[in-house]
């Protein structure tokens, strides 16, 4: 490609990743002068590119949205991120797989050769991971409303489905819809939720987008509250761990195993492990009970020594008892 044609794309790359660039910083980036800046700006409005010039201490170019844009141009890494993005959407759970790939047909065919090529040589098969029952697919309507609810910020009234069937005695029950402040849209293990704040129940609630039906019209708007510890991804995290959103789990406990660290670390995700010795090591691991973090723990084909806590030990326990049984031995005692 031409020296000349390579930084105007590189150039109109860079306008469309932010609002404003002042020339300055266009020309750091590109390592010219703000002078060619100027002269590549007016090339790219000769094309047809709608680039405005804004004065003032930060002045600088932007580039404006028009009811008629030339061919889009992408770059080599915009053009495999396009790609990815595509053909991966199926792993979303949006429901837009056949919208994607008709996407990814449509700019294919406005792509150059070169990028076409690129494009058609990256092949991407996205592959979930096996579950128990299949994800219920999210209307894509759905997720534009709650997103438009969201941006807007006014105050969501939907109909929520319970997670499962309701009972013979409950048919016919009127369920109030709810009445929430949206405030993010979050994907997590293929699913999304919506994270907001109940007006009912006067408190932070996660609720899965695909069992909810919008209401319309959409309630006041309303001043953002401030989400616990300031940051979305910390806060779902630890509600999906059943915590009161400090991001840790509700029981953790702390063992010794007959085995090298290495062994154990490949096989957690965020327990701490440390080496006591070529095949003996700790292990600090977090889980939704004591019973489910003790068959965790048992996974492993090692010797096992408690540390603690003590409702860690009477897991353990617990669990002796109920494998004794499994293998035909003594009855299990009750369950705590």
């Amino acid at each position: 490609m031409p020296k000349t044609s390579a930084r105007l794309l590189a150039l109109l790359s860079l306008l469309q990743t932010r609002r404003n660039w002042s020339g300055e910083d266009l020309a750091a980036r590109l390592h010219i002068s703000a002078r060619t800046v100027r002269r590549d700006v007016d090339r790219l409005r000769e094309l047809g590119y709608p680039i405005t010039t804004f004065k003032g201490p930060d002045g600088g170019y932007r580039l404006d949205a028009g009811s008629q844009m030339p061919p889009l141009l992408f770059d080599d890494d915009q053009a495999v991120a396009l790609a990815v993005a595509l053909q991966t959407a199926a792993a979303t759970g949006a429901g837009i797989e056949e919208a994607a790939a008709r996407a990814l047909n449509t700019v294919r065919q406005v792509m150059p050769a070169r990028l076409r090529r690129r494009i058609d040589t990256f092949q991407v098969i996205a592959v979930e991971r096996p579950a128990a029952r299949p994800d219920a697919q999210v209307d894509s309507g759905v997720l534009m409303a709650l997103s438009a609810a969201v941006h807007a910020g006014e105050v969501l009234r939907f109909d929520y489905a319970a997670a499962s069937p309701p009972e013979a005695d409950d048919e016919g029950v009127l369920t109030p819809p709810r009445r929430v402040e949206p405030h993010h849209l979050v994907t997590w293990g293929g699913r999304w939720y919506l994270v907001a704040w109940d007006l009912d129940r006067e408190d932070w609630r996660t609720f899965r987008a695909d069992r909810i039906t919008p209401r319309s019209p959409a309630g006041p708007r309303f001043t953002p509250r401030e989400l616990p510890g300031g940051d979305v991804a910390a806060f779902v995290t630890g509600r999906f761990r059943g915590f009161d959103g400090s991001g840790d789990w509700p029981c953790r406990g702390e063992v010794i195993l007959g085995l090298p660290a290495a062994a154990v670390s490949r096989y957690t995700r965020d327990a701490v492990v440390e080496e006591l010795g070529p095949d003996r090591c700790r292990l600090v691991l977090g889980s939704w009970s004591w019973v489910g973090l003790a068959a965790a723990v048992g996974r492993f084909d090692a010797d096992i020594e408690v540390v603690g806590p003590a409702e860690l030990r009477e897991a353990f326990a617990h669990l002796a008892r109920r494998y004794a049984k499994a293998a035909g031995g003594a009855p299990a005692a009750p369950s705590r």
